[in-house]
This record gives structure tokens, C-alpha cells and sequence, in this order.
């Protein structure tokens, strides 16, 4: 973990270096690629001002550094159990933050979190989608009654198969409620 750290630290550090022309890192004389006549482009070092990593034998950890071109990073991780019985499996689950100067003199901030559901980033600079119009959202709503009454008729008729008392559905509003209306 300390290197992928490292890498992400190193990449982004190249990666800000305005000399930096990919892996053939060679100029020529009068400051255009070229094939023949190559001599390595020098960079310079961008020092690590502060690193810090704190790593429990539970697997839980924390760690953050500050570069010297102004990337500051803090992370924080544990192990997280999923699944049971046969599908059970150990998972990691991190969040942290990261921010560095844009090459237009924006500060960009992430703020992320990366567990068994994958990884959700958020930051001003983010685009997002516009809002659901009023008209799309009834829309929406007419689809979602649908579904819950279709779910509601094959509950009942599983019910009737099998003979259960129809008290025991499920009503899935508050659930829709949840997922659709935040």
C-alpha cells in the first residue's frame, strides 16, 4: 500500500512538471521531439515535505503527505467483512481527501470514499447532472407506481399459490421513497 501511495504521489508530481513530455523524455537542441539527435530533458525534484503513515496490525491505518508543489493528501482505511456463508470475503474500505493546483491556478479538491460498493469522488469541479424537470419526474413517478403495483399483484398471486395470508407483503414505498427521492 506505502508504494501505490508513492506511485500516485510521484505521478502526480511528473505529471504537474511542465518539462514532462511522456516516456520519450528527449528534446532536441531547438526544443521539438525528435528520433535522432536526443538528449534527456532535466526535471526537477519535487521535494516531499511531509509523510506520515500509521498502520495497526487490525489492518486499519491512516496516512498524509504534502508535497512541494502544494499536493496535499490525507487517507484513512480498515478491513470491512461482506457477504455471508460462502460468499463472505474481507474488503477495504478507505476515504480520504486530495487537493493540488490545476495548471490554470485552480485549487482542486477531492473528497472520496472507496469500499465494496466501488469508488464515489466529490469536488466543486465535478460536473453533475441538472435536475430532474417537474414533468420527467411525474413521469418517473407513473413508471415507479407500475412497478410497485406489478410487484404487488405477483406477490399476491405467489401468496395465492402458496397459500401465505396476503398481511405478510412487503410495501416497498418507504424503500422507493429512499432510493428516488433525496
Amino acid at each position: 500500500m506505502k508504494y501505490v501511495v508513492l506511485a500516485i504521489i510521484l505521478g502526480l508530481a511528473v505529471a504537474q512538471e511542465p518539462n514532462y513530455h511522456g516516456r520519450n523524455n528527449y528534446q532536441q537542441d531547438d526544443g521539438q521531439h525528435a528520433a535522432d539527435n536526443r538528449r534527456p530533458v532535466s526535471t526537477t525534484p519535487i521535494p516531499i515535505l511531509h509523510w506520515n503513515k500509521q498502520q495497526e496490525h487490525d489492518g486499519t491505518y491512516k496516512t498524509s503527505y504534502e508535497t512541494g508543489n502544494n499536493i496535499i493528501a490525507e487517507e484513512s482505511g480498515y478491513i470491512k467483512t461482506i457477504g455471508e456463508g460462502e460468499d463472505r470475503a474481507e474488503a477495504i474500505v478507505q476515504q480520504g481527501t486530495f487537493s493540488y493546483t490545476s495548471p490554470e491556478g485552480q485549487l482542486i479538491t477531492i473528497h472520496y470514499t472507496a469500499d465494496e460498493t466501488g469508488f464515489h469522488a466529490q469536488g466543486d469541479h465535478i460536473p453533475t447532472p441538472p435536475p430532474v424537470s417537474e414533468e420527467i419526474q411525474k413521469g418517473l413517478d407513473l413508471i415507479y407506481a407500475g412497478i410497485r403495483q406489478q410487484e404487488e399483484e405477483e406477490a399476491r398471486a405467489a401468496a395465492q399459490k402458496t397459500q401465505q395470508p396476503l398481511n405478510q407483503q412487503v410495501d416497498r414505498r418507504d424503500d422507493y421513497d429512499r432510493k428516488y427521492r433525496q
